[in-house]
């Protein structure tokens, strides 16, 4: 199985992208300016504000991942949400999807509180990390395919500095899943052919010559969407959470 390396991690593609720790990551994350259009959304929302925190200062840059450096299961969303994560700097921190996730998190005992409201609230994940796909905030909630793609290569990053201790990943709906997979794919991981379609409760295992193999979880996104309309509900996801928890081992 993979051994950790002391070695620079240099991404294909990406020869400025030198990451020896997930916190080097997470710092070159934050300074990322590679899509003109999320950079100028995102910081126009952080200029603009919603009224009702009119007197906060936006966060109005990428949101890098959530979570301990060694966690043994990583959950996949979309991006972050313009006046959510946007707005607080952490992943589901601060909107309607947060509240639900963090609650079942809590829930199932892979958190330490149910709630998140801003990044010095306490809150603290056991074993779990949080990622996107897409790290800024878009329009409408909708990455471009050319943004998604742009921004694979710190989820490869991510995925690789992971490896050592990563067993399980929740992929929070379709769009998580589809852009999930190929960086898997390029990340040493086998994908099936053919390439297996998101399901809420979807579960297979992927091997891989050169790392530990990864359960790999589908789960409907906890989007207002799903979760007032009662096609996501509380028990729904707290039963994904708890069969992602064991395979982790956590």
């Amino acid at each position: 199985m993979e051994q950790a390396s002391a070695r620079p991690l240099v991404v294909a593609g990406y020869p400025d992208t030198h990451c020896r720790t997930v916190a080097e990551l997470d710092a070159a994350v934050a300074e990322c300016r590679a899509c003109p259009r999320l950079v100028a959304w995102r910081e126009k929302i952080a200029r603009d504000k919603r009224a009702a925190f009119r007197d906060e200062t936006y966060w109005g840059r990428p949101v890098p991942g959530f979570g301990p450096p060694d966690a043994r299961l990583l959950l996949v969303g979309l991006a972050p949400a313009a006046h959510g994560g946007n707005r607080t700097g952490r992943m589901f921190t601060g909107d309607r999807s947060g509240d639900v996730l963090f609650a079942a998190l809590h829930a199932v005992g892979l958190a330490n509180q149910p709630t998140a409201t801003h990044r010095d609230d306490g809150l603290r994940l056991r074993g779990v990390r949080i990622t996107a796909p897409v790290h800024c905030a878009p329009p409408d909630n909708k990455p471009a395919p050319d943004e998604r793609d742009r921004c694979r290569h710190w989820l490869r990053t991510e995925l690789a500095l992971l490896a050592p201790t990563l067993r399980v990943i929740v992929v929070l709906g379709a769009f998580g899943w589809q852009a999930l997979l190929p960086a898997l794919g390029e990340s040493g991981w086998e994908i099936p052919r053919p390439r297996p379609r998101f399901a809420h409760a979807a579960h297979l295992l992927l091997s891989s010559p050169t790392r530990n193999p990864v359960h790999l979880f589908g789960c409907y996104h906890v989007s207002q969407q799903n979760t007032f309309t009662g096609r996501l509900t509380p028990a729904m996801l707290e039963s994904v959470l708890t069969d992602a928890k064991i395979a982790a081992g956590l």
